[in-house]
């Protein structure tokens, strides 16, 4: 899932990566196989810097999301898309988190399952008339529901399941019971890991996956991230969250495109789009901009559509513009915009340039805007 993106600029996350996880999550992402991959400490380290590659990347267009979910490990993503979570601390936490429930799962050996067409309600009796150790992990879309919980458990379940109308059982492979009570010993685990990262305030809201509910406060999310691990991800009930908040338009950033469908299944008439490989980013700007063409009512603030771009910084230090561009200059590809110490930063696109956003002499961080142009 990786290959795509290894010359593009944003593939510099897994170098970094890298270095907080102290793994070679280039050759994870470029050459590992689906054994090696089925192995949750691998795939979740995966799945989460893949996610923030293409994040990064739209970034670098100038989007910017209204408000953020993410289902199970993707709440990370989420968080660390919001800036509650820096990068290095999302790495960490996932490589914990990770840790913890591989382990968890060697203690008490589970596996899990979708139960397909057949309501919530049914499917919770079916794991209540099992009489076994099997729960429902995952809410995950109408008609869509995953079970977990003892291998003769789930079995149990899914019977009961098939005899009260469900459609399919459909054994999942995954190295535990994910989000049931076999996750107690990661959740203690986790939780001293989460309250050292000091999750911070964020102006763009997440909703989380255990009670459904909008959250920007940075102290909520150690009990919130913690009890995630043992209890259900609402995801359906998240959607049906983020469509009572007005939202209408799902893009989901990241390898597969499973959550579009969940998105298109809960929420009717929702706009969707999947964006995995650099490809895809220009149908993610034309679908940004045909949304903003259709929407009603009137913008407020700054809103970057598919004719405008931002210039994002190289690297950490104080910046300083060449003084020889003012507002309205011509750029094309490949101008100096200014220098951040020794390094240059030079635009990526062509256009008219319209701002700077970062002072001169200002101290700017790793892929901070510096400067907003308007395409021809």
């Amino acid at each position: 899932m990786g290959r795509p993106w290894a010359d593009h600029d944003s593939w510099e996350l897994v170098d970094e990566a890298s270095e907080v996880a102290e793994r070679d999550v280039a050759a994870l992402l470029l050459d590992a196989d689906a054994d090696e991959l089925r192995d949750t400490r691998n795939a979740q380290l995966t799945t989460f810097v893949s996610s923030l590659i293409v994040l990064d990347a739209a970034e670098r267009l100038g989007l910017e999301p209204s408000v953020c979910a993410g289902h199970s490990l993707g709440e990370y993503t989420a968080l660390t898309a919001t800036g509650t979570l820096s990068y290095d601390d999302g790495v960490r936490l996932v490589v914990e988190r990770s840790s913890a429930m591989f382990d968890a799962g060697n203690e008490h050996p589970g596996t899990m399952a979708a139960v397909l067409g057949l309501d919530d309600d049914l499917v919770e009796i079916a794991c209540r008339r099992a009489d076994a150790d099997v729960w429902v992990a995952n809410f995950n879309a109408p008609g869509q529901v995953v079970i977990a919980g003892s291998p003769e458990g789930v079995a149990a379940a899914g019977v009961v399941a098939k005899e009260l109308g469900a459609k399919k059982i459909m054994q999942l492979q995954v190295a535990g019971a994910f989000h049931t009570p076999f996750m107690a010993p990661a959740r203690d685990r986790l939780r001293k890991a989460i309250a050292a990262a000091d999750p911070r305030d964020t102006e763009v809201p997440v909703v989380s996956n255990v009670d459904a509910r909008a959250h920007d406060r940075g102290d909520e999310w150690t009990s919130l991230l913690s009890a995630q691990l043992s209890s259900p991800v609402r995801w359906k009930h998240c959607l049906l969250t983020l469509a009572e908040m007005g939202i209408t338009s799902f893009a989901e950033l990241g390898p597969g495109g499973v959550l579009t469908g969940m998105a298109k299944r809960t929420v009717d008439n929702a706009r969707t789009i999947s964006v995995a490989t650099p490809e895809d980013l220009d149908k993610l700007l034309d679908w940004v901009d045909a949304g903003a063409s259709t929407s009603a009512g009137t913008f407020e603030g700054e809103h970057l559509f598919a004719a405008e771009r931002l210039v994002v910084s190289p690297g950490a230090g104080v910046f300083e513009p060449t003084g020889e561009l003012a507002d309205g200059a011509q750029i094309t590809v490949g101008t100096v915009l200014g220098h951040i110490g020794d390094t240059e930063v030079r635009s990526a696109f062509a256009g008219v340039l319209q701002a700077y956003i970062a002072m001169p002499g200002e101290r700017v961080t790793m892929r901070q805007p510096i400067a907003w142009l308007r395409t021809n």
